[in-house]
């Protein structure tokens, strides 16, 4: 069972509040010492628009041993910079609907998918043996154009493939998944993905993710992106959680029988920085027990 702890790029970016590029670095090496091994620590975009990821190039030389790291990266230019500081493990995005990418991106998917195949091609030039994953956000439902047919999202994660891509995470972005969504797309998606390349990207906005995890996991699917205390909010739904929380992840996993090397006491803890910096306590239903526990 693999984690890929997403909670310093996708917790972060939308967060108004500047966050320090130290305090960062104390909330990642507290998720290395964890034992979280996979960690999407950034993103390589331009700071006009994402201005919590501005210290990206300062922030990375600075991230601790003991884990792999990766960054989003938007672009050629994103790239780059990604490149300059010897990152070798990146992430693309792209969605299953055309009107959730010209909202995000200004571009339909097909146009968003030319894009991967470009910063694919220089990447793959320069980092040999580097990683990509591939982003597929509104897997199931989008915010614009409703509930998404699994066909649709088999025909981009086709497209996907056919660069060569390592790994394709999943995402049900506004939360909206059935156990029985699950069920029905990941057949689907296991006709052409291996296990090994499939990863999903659930969110908790209302209350499912876990359920969808145990869904994905009768596939055998044990490849789950999750972000600490819950951190990342779902833009479509003001005041719900977003991302799924690592810590209730890691809880029902472990309680379930299925090891995943992380020390759930030290994880509580590692988010804490942010937390405080930012004056809020956290979603995760286990770090908020777990906290209160040390107060006993």
């Amino acid at each position: 069972m693999t984690i890929l702890e997403v909670g310093p790029r996708d917790g972060l970016q939308n967060e108004p509040i500047p966050i320090p590029t130290e305090v960062k670095v104390e909330f990642i090496r507290g998720l290395v010492e964890s034992g979280l091994r996979e960690i999407e620590a950034t993103s390589f975009v331009s700071p006009k628009w994402v201005p919590q990821m501005g210290d990206a190039s300062d922030l990375w030389p600075q991230l601790p041993s003991g884990a792999q790291f990766s960054a989003l990266v938007p672009n050629l230019k994103g790239l780059e910079s990604a490149l300059q500081v010897g990152c070798d493990r990146i992430a693309l995005f792209t969605a299953a609907s055309d009107a959730f990418t010209l909202k995000n991106i200004n571009k339909t998917v097909l146009e968003s998918i030319e894009v991967f195949r470009e910063v694919m091609a220089a990447f793959r030039a320069q980092a040999p043996g580097g990683f990509v994953r591939a982003y597929v956000s509104t897997a199931f439902e989008c915010p614009y154009a409703g509930r998404i047919d699994p066909e649709q999202v088999m025909v981009v994660v086709e497209r996907i493939l056919e660069l060569g891509v390592d790994e394709i995470s999943i995402g049900d972005t506004i939360g909206a998944a059935s156990t029985n969504e699950v069920h029905a797309l990941t057949k689907v998606l296991l006709e052409e993905v291996s296990l090994d390349q499939l990863a999903y990207h659930f969110h908790d906005t209302r209350g499912g993710a876990i359920a969808n995890v145990a869904a994905a996991l009768e596939h055998g699917v044990h490849r789950f992106d999750a972000s600490a205390a819950g951190l990342g909010g779902c833009p479509y739904a003001p005041g719900a959680g977003g991302n799924l929380a690592t810590e209730d992840l890691v809880y029902f996993l472990e309680r379930n029988g299925v090891a995943t090397g992380i020390d759930l006491a030290k994880l509580a803890q590692a988010s804490r920085p942010v937390l405080q910096h930012l004056g809020r306590g956290p979603i995760s239903k286990v770090q908020i027990w777990e906290l209160a526990r040390e107060k006993r």
